[in-house]
């Protein structure tokens, strides 16, 4: 077979010049350009990188990225990214992924430990899916939305016991406790027969340990008792965020190495409901943690073990001598509940003090509470001048508006309440009237004051159905034991960390002098950005929540640039008619917005 033979082609080789390959890169560029500004894939592609970027700066790789994202935030409004679907329920300062590598030792992993600033997501909180507006109160202390938390655990096992159930779209809240499965309200009657001074006005304040999904404390508010919850964040998921959903004051904290960041012989009452404290452990430090928070003449009620309970005889001999040793007055035993009181004085004579208890050394100050290691000591009555004993001082709502003894702690401390009272009273009807807030609507129940000093901003509410946590600045005077003594709750904490709550657990938060709370009271110089600041605002403010902030128009200017940049609507309003000062009133709304769906 022969071959056919084919003429060979020439190819013909372009050579290009220097001048062909920049024009080529011109045209190039211009086409990317047009791309990149007018059309959808250059929006895709600039938020996509926005997003990297944001990732990355969440962790200690590359910090600067971090710091580049906060500068464009603060200048120009830059918008933050949503975080992924994993974070929805994420507490900074609480998280089980890392504290579950810390130390068991007196339940230290359970406590608060923050990551470093560049470890902490620079993203906003997503919702769950088929998240709704939260019922309102007073709805809500029976019922609230299943997928807002949709948390089955504590009601498959906790049900039978009265604590939680699912009922259609619903967790329903019949009102039980482990140690009270008839109910709250039953509860509190047996109480009554020991402690009058419940339905007798002289109580106001309590704390209850380990509260589960706090029924107690939101059945005491029919007696006109403020009962603030705490419990750690365990393996009973989510039991302060449904409580807060209910609309009860709670927060997350743990009994362990550190003070409760609450001040001295501030609670009129604490109660503890098979909370599981060991009391009588490390030469009965615990104990001497809730005698400090204890009012003098004030209740100390314990259900559960170790009270009369099988095979705890010790613990249970052991809590009695405790408290003969402190001198607490054993008022009943009912079954597995015991009330003492706590006397007027200090610590009994030293032939009477059976457990070998001292007194604190006069140079610790107990109501410093931030941060501070448990001591093994009795905290000294005698520190605090004037009446602080239940009994002693007024009834309330009287003692909301008298000035406290303590409020003389400061100079001229009885003036400055009474002017701080009228000037809150003023500024929250200018709120109400003025600008048209929905404060004292159901839309409004959990209210945080993020700079309260003494507490003036609840104060004012005392007729609305709200509660407030008055949050006082660590850095700043010590008043916390003023909001106390007026019958009001809060506690310490420093605004450059994480607060120890959930998402979405408050519906109106108020921030008086917002740059203050970044900034070191001696120096002036800034401790931590007012970006990480607001994107902690909007981790704890509920969808469609409200936000007022005060300040100079310089910071408010600042903060308005962040507030778009975290999908809030705002709009900037003069101060009240009445004030002194150059105050700018921001009102911030937070939209209600969804992860997009895939």
């Amino acid at each position: 077979m022969g071959h056919l033979n084919l003429p060979s082609s020439k190819r013909t080789v372009q050579r290009w010049t220097i001048l062909d390959l920049v024009t080529a890169s011109f045209f190039g560029a211009v086409i990317v350009f047009f791309i990149l500004v007018f059309t959808p894939f250059g929006d895709n592609l600039a938020a996509s990188g926005r997003q990297t970027l944001q990732r990355s700066s969440s962790s200690s790789v590359d910090p600067r990225q971090r710091s580049q994202i906060v500068a464009l935030v603060e200048s120009v409004g830059h918008p933050i990214e949503p975080c992924s679907a994993e974070f929805v329920d994420h507490m900074p300062c609480e998280d089980p992924r890392i504290n579950s590598q810390l130390s068991r030792d007196m339940n230290y992993y359970r406590e608060r430990h923050c990551p470093k600033v560049e470890e902490t997501p620079l993203c906003l909180i997503p919702l769950p899916e088929g998240y709704r507006v939260s019922v309102q109160w007073p709805d809500s202390l029976s019922k609230i939305w299943h997928d807002n938390m949709p948390y089955n655990k504590i009601a498959d096992r906790k049900g039978h016991q009265g604590w939680m159930k699912k009922e259609g779209p619903y967790f329903i809240f019949p009102g039980g406790g482990t140690m009270f499965p008839g109910g709250a309200s039953q509860y509190i009657d047996k109480l009554k027969q020991y402690i009058p001074d419940i339905a007798g006005r002289s109580l106001r304040t309590a704390l209850d340990m380990g509260c589960g999904v706090a029924s107690f404390g939101g059945y005491m508010l029919a007696e006109d008792i403020l009962t603030l919850s705490f419990a750690p964040r365990d393996s009973h998921k989510a039991q302060i965020q449904f409580a807060l959903e209910r609309g009860v004051p709670a927060l997350v904290a743990m009994l362990g190495t550190l003070r409760l960041p609450f001040p001295a012989f501030g609670f009129d009452m604490v109660h503890c409901s098979r909370c599981l404290i060991p009391f009588t452990a490390y030469n009965a430090t615990y104990f001497m943690e809730v005698d400090r928070l204890l009012r003098p003449g004030g209740y100390l009620v314990i259900s559960g073990p170790p009270v009369q309970w099988p095979k705890q005889d010790k613990e249970w001999a052991d809590l009695q001598t405790v408290a003969r040793s402190l001198c607490y007055d054993l008022l009943a035993v009912d079954g597995n509940t015991v009330i003492w009181r706590k006397p007027n004085g200090d610590l009994c004579p030293p032939n009477q003090n059976e457990f070998g208890l001292q007194l604190c050394d006069k140079s610790d100050d107990p109501s410093v509470a931030w941060y501070v290691k448990l001591k093994k000591c009795v905290s000294s009555t005698s520190v605090i001048k004037g009446e602080i004993s239940v009994g002693s001082m007024e009834k309330w709502p009287k003692r909301l508006t008298n000035a406290p003894s303590r409020a003389s702690l400061m100079k001229n401390g009885m003036d400055v309440f009474d002017a701080d009272t009228r000037r809150w009273a003023r500024r929250v009807a200018y709120y109400k009237n003025t600008l048209n807030l929905k404060l004292g609507t159901p839309s409004v129940r959990n209210v945080m004051d993020m700079n309260a000093f003494f507490g003036g901003f609840a104060a004012a509410f005392v007729s609305d159905p709200v509660w407030v946590m008055n949050v006082v600045p660590a850095s700043q005077p010590a008043t916390l034991g003023v909001i106390y003594d007026r019958g009001l709750i809060g506690i310490y904490h420093d605004w450059c960390e994480p607060f120890s709550t959930y998402p979405r657990s408050y519906d109106f938060i108020h921030v008086g002098a917002i740059e203050s709370l970044i900034k070191d009271s001696g120096s002036g110089k800034t401790r931590c950005s007012l970006v990480d600041l607001m994107v902690e605002i909007d981790r704890m403010l509920r969808p469609e929540g409200t936000v007022v902030i005060r300040d100079s128009p310089e910071v408010i200017d600042k903060v308005d640039r962040i507030a778009h940049a975290v999908r809030w609507t705002s709009r900037i309003h003069d101060k009240e008619p009445e004030s002194q000062g150059r105050e700018k009133v921001l009102v911030a709304t937070k939209k209600l917005w969804k992860l997009p769906s895939g």
